[in-house]
Order: structure tokens, then sequence, then C-alpha cells
């Protein structure tokens, strides 16, 4: 209902702590004698490079398996791709973790994220992050958030899936991300934590015009509760 604000507030968080992103534009589209928020996104691709995306990869590394969103099965995949830099796609893989789960991000498959693959070399580097429609509950709408108390408000923030697998079961975020268990992600923790402005994510969300104020208020207690947990990993092991 309302993912055009969630892909644009999802994709500029990723900006500004300093991923390549889609660029984003929010609008106002009239359609059937009706108007409507919506989203466009900027095309990223161009003559020489196409969007490749995970699910493509896995395929091509082993055409016999069908890879779904078990996290061991990703993981074999970037180890044995011949086409990517393993080491360099693991650590933005699990940078993009990251800042799904301060996002909320719910339905990250191996559809919506990959690499740009250039058509005359060959050569696969991490695309853009897009498509981040399904973060920040998007489909609540204002009239449900403002019923919410705070108790209410912070276990929707804290209790959080995303689509990711491990032994078949959807990996909650903050609980994953606090037992510290993975040393990739703790290290995506200590890369990252620093860029991770609060006030200028804050600011961002209260500067969009066509929101209301009930929807930035959600958003910013939702980033907030989810802040709160990486900042406390990211003091245990930094």
């Amino acid at each position: 209902i309302n993912n055009a604000f969630s892909e644009y507030v999802g994709s500029n968080i990723f900006k500004i702590v300093g991923f390549e992103t889609q660029n984003t534009i929010l609008g106002r589209y009239k359609y059937n004698g009706r108007e409507k928020i919506v989203c466009a996104c900027e095309d990223f691709t161009d003559n020489e490079h196409v969007l490749y995306e995970f699910e493509n990869l896995a395929l091509s590394t082993n055409p016999d398996k069908k890879i779904e969103t078990e996290l061991k099965d990703i993981i074999e995949v970037i180890e044995e791709s011949k086409m990517i830099n393993t080491v360099e796609t693991k650590e933005k893989f699990w940078d993009m973790f990251i800042i799904d789960s301060l996002i909320g991000n719910t339905d990250r498959h191996n559809g919506n994220w990959g690499f740009l693959l250039n058509k005359n070399t060959g050569k696969a580097e991490f695309s853009p992050i897009y498509d981040c429609g399904s973060c920040l509950n998007p489909m609540l709408e204002d009239e449900e958030i403002e019923k919410m108390n705070e108790t209410e408000l912070k276990n929707l923030a804290i209790n959080c899936y995303s689509c990711l697998k491990e032994n078949g079961k959807k990996i909650h975020y903050m609980t994953y991300i606090k037992q510290k268990e993975n040393e990739e992600c703790n290290h995506a923790i200590k890369r990252l934590f620093a860029n991770i402005d609060i006030d200028e994510i804050n600011k961002f969300i209260d500067n969009i015009e066509c929101m209301s104020n009930i929807r930035k208020e959600f958003y910013k207690k939702m980033i907030e509760q989810r802040y709160e947990v990486l900042k406390k990993v990211y003091e245990s092991i930094k």
C-alpha cells in the first residue's frame, strides 16, 4: 500500500550510509481520476552493463541445484563462482544485510540484488542497491499506526525477519545480530556503524513533503529501535 515510501526511504538510507544505490524520486501520479504517491526508480544499467541478478549467478554456478534463500547455499555460490570477487562480494552482502536489518527489509530475495555485468569484458561487480519496497512495514496504514502504543511499536521494530533462512527458518534480524556468532556479520557492523548517521536519517525523513507526520514518526521510531541494537553490538565488538 505504501511501498512507494518504503522504496524511497529505504534506498536513500542505503545512500546515506554510503552505498551505491538506485536514484529515486517521489511524485504524484494521476491515474483514472485518482492521485497516487509513486516512486520513480532510475535505471542504472547502460549500453555496456546489464543487471545480472544473484539468482542467475546461482543458476550459472550450479545448474542442477535450485538455490533459494538458505544462507549456506547463498554463501556457497559466492565462494564457488568464477565471475565475481568472492571477498568483496561477501563483504557487500553482509553490509547489505546490516542495513536491511536497520530498515526492516523482509524481502531481500535472490531476484532483487545482484551484479552489473560488463557485456564486453564479462566482469561482474556488485550492483547498486535496488528494490527496497518491502521495508518499513508498507502494508500499515496511518490509521493503524496511530492506534499503536510504544510497546507495540517496539515489538514491531524488533520482531522483524529477513527472508534469508538458516536451517530452513527465516533469520530474525536482531536476534541473529545480537548473538554475534557470525564473524562476517560482526565485521560488517564494525565497517558500517560509524556511517549510520541517525540524525541525518531523521532529517531526511522529516523533509519528505508528501508523507504524513504520523508515518514520519513511525519510521523514525522503527529505525531508532534497531539502531540501538546495532549500537550495543558494535560497542561490544569494536
